[in-house]
């Protein structure tokens, strides 16, 4: 073996040995933390949250807010030892970002047929950024509707030409063609899901720099997701795209740093106009709140459907999310018939409308120890409609005060001080007053629901609305 070769060798088995010894050290620490019983007991609740996402953690196991960080770093060691010992095709290991980093993960049969999700991850590196250790960025990249073998040797291409190294990369193949074959629908949820559950176990990534953009095809689907996700993504760029805004509300991204750029002469499916009515949905929302509603929507003189796709990595490399917002709203829309179960620190435990006729709004506004809360159902009415296609391209939006539904609000030390009293009012009434109790279980059942290292929570405040009528 030569000299260099023999050194990286050593290196590595290092660094294995280290971080085997963490990762006892922590297990050893978890043990200590929390009783045997109740280690086993969250194990159990783990494990089986892993195969169904609706069962909840009920027993609860007081603590000390002294004890909150020990707790929370030994719940997420178990949730971490429940994930690798889950049986299911898992992230490679890390390598340089090349035709030699494909893999595959296969879809659930039941949501999709005979569907494979093959996908690029890999690292670009500096000397520096590897010598450093430094948790990088991850960028998921999402490819046009061309030929899939075509897009997506494509899309490993100009991914590998971007400038936002050092970073992650995960690059998938769309598992199938055809009409109204799309990047949103619930097979592809379940690996967006996947992949960020496994991304924000690893300890190669910054969970406050994870970023989506997307071309085309990609740059609608990115636009959904951004929306849909919010409360993960640092920063989206949909390119060459434009959704319609019943398809992603742009006030879920109050907190999402946003580019979406676009040929100003690209007519198909109307994308200039589309882009144009995002860019004015921002603009409003920035002018009403101007700390929030980052964005930068550009339609590109004298360009159609390609555009120049280098400047949007780079934009969005500069902003790295805040996990915990004091102001946001979430329209929580469905997804192909799929709704998410929370956002930010609110879990819904029922939702406020009974179907897809309406949504349900959640504004959340926290000042000093008081904590705001406007749930609203949301009707849409549609004012503009393409004559050809019949795409619905405009609406306006009514809102009426929710009369019912649950929603858990979680509490963490970055949102109030827990040494004090706290109020919670909800559509004007007060749902809690007073000083809320650390419990283990909101640190079990908040782990579950966002699967997020920077959102396990050790408080909450449960409320029903149809009590406060």
């Amino acid at each position: 073996m030569n000299q260099p070769l023999k050194k990286t060798y050593v290196h590595i088995l290092c660094l294995g040995i280290a971080c085997c010894t963490l990762s006892h050290a922590m297990a050893q620490k978890a043990d200590r933390t929390l009783k045997e019983k109740h280690r086993k007991e969250v194990t159990s609740f783990f494990d089986h949250r892993l195969r169904d996402d609706t069962i909840a953690f009920r027993t609860s196991i007081r603590m000390k807010w002294r004890e909150t960080d020990d707790m929370r770093q030994a719940v997420w060691q178990l949730w971490k030892e429940s994930n690798e010992t889950f049986k299911e095709e898992k992230l490679p290991v890390l390598s340089p970002l090349s035709e030699q980093s494909a893999s595959s993960w296969k879809l659930p049969q039941e949501l999709e047929p005979n569907a494979t999700l093959n996908f690029y991850w890999g690292w670009k590196k500096t000397a520096e950024s590897t010598a450093a250790g430094q948790k990088l960025p991850l960028f998921l990249y999402l490819h046009g509707s061309g030929p899939k073998a075509l897009e997506w040797a494509t899309g490993l291409k100009i991914c590998s030409r971007f400038d936002d190294t050092p970073s992650i990369y995960f690059i998938p193949q769309i598992p199938n063609e055809g009409a109204y074959y799309r990047w949103y629908q619930r097979s592809k949820q379940y690996a967006w899901e996947k992949l960020l559950r496994q991304a924000l176990l690893s300890d190669d990534i910054n969970p406050d720099r994870i970023y989506i953009f997307g071309i085309s095809e990609g740059g609608y689907g990115s636009q959904r997701l951004a929306s849909f996700y919010a409360d993960y993504w640092a920063a989206a760029g949909p390119m060459a795209g434009g959704e319609p805004l019943k398809n992603a509300p742009a006030e879920n991204l109050s907190n999402t740093a946003f580019s979406l750029r676009t040929g100003a002469e690209d007519k198909g499916f109307y994308r200039d106009r589309l882009t144009r009515y995002t860019a004015e949905a921002l603009d409003s929302l920035q002018r009403l709140y101007p700390d929030r509603y980052i964005h930068c929507v550009e339609l590109i003189p004298g360009y159609g459907h390609h555009i120049d796709y280098s400047p949007t990595t780079p934009w969005l490399k500069q902003y790295v999310r805040n996990p915990y917002p004091k102001h946001f709203c979430w329209e929580n829309f469905e997804m192909d018939g799929r709704y998410r179960q929370g956002f930010y620190n609110l879990r819904i435990d029922e939702r406020s409308n009974a179907d897809s006729n309406t949504r349900t709004r959640y504004t959340l506004d926290i000042e000093g120890n008081h904590v705001s809360l406007a749930i609203d159902e949301v009707t849409y009415r549609t004012t503009e409609t393409d004559p050809q296609w019949g795409i619905e391209l405009k609406f306006a939006k009514t809102y009426r005060p929710a009369l019912r539904g649950k929603v858990t609000v979680y509490l963490c030390s970055e949102l109030v001080d827990l040494d004090k009293p706290i109020t919670l009012t909800v559509n004007g009434h007060t749902a809690f007053e007073g000083h809320v109790k650390p419990d283990v279980k909101h640190l079990v059942n908040s782990c579950a629901t966002f699967f997020d290292p920077k959102r396990l929570y050790p408080a909450a405040i449960e409320v029903d609305l149809e009590t406060l009528q």
